[in-house]
């Protein structure tokens, strides 16, 4: 998949309805996705190269709801798509690759999004 064929999956819409006007609930909340996803993203990399789909299924399955409370209904359907291929112990290792790095590359641009969200929110407080 291009760079420039990346699908814009990122809709803040439920984060906006919760925080219910706080600037500071939405940096706060972007902070820890920011926070954590890299690290996911990272520990499913590593797992993937080593074959130890046990930390690939665990996770991606950690990563999955996070996706979901951002908007990101493409990203999460693939996650989970590569926890179930980890799950069933990789039968397509290739194509589970694959699918990761389609999604790594959405995930990686919309932290760059979010990136700008939050400081645009950060002036507001």
């Amino acid at each position: 998949m291009s760079h420039n064929s990346l699908p814009k999956d990122l809709d803040l819409s439920f984060l906006l309805d919760i925080a219910d006007g706080s600037n500071e609930f939405i940096v706060e909340s972007i902070q820890m996705f920011m926070q954590q996803t890299p690290e996911l993203l990272q520990m499913i990399a590593t797992g993937i190269a080593a074959g130890d789909w046990t930390t690939v299924s665990s996770a991606s399955h950690k990563l999955k709801p996070n996706l979901g409370f951002f908007g990101m209904p493409i990203s999460q359907a693939t996650i989970q798509e590569v926890e179930i291929m980890a799950k069933g112990g990789a039968q397509d290792p290739e194509l589970l690759k694959q699918k990761f790095s389609e999604v790594q590359a959405i995930l990686e641009e919309n932290l760059i999004s979010l990136a700008k969200i939050k400081a645009e929110k950060e002036t507001q407080l």
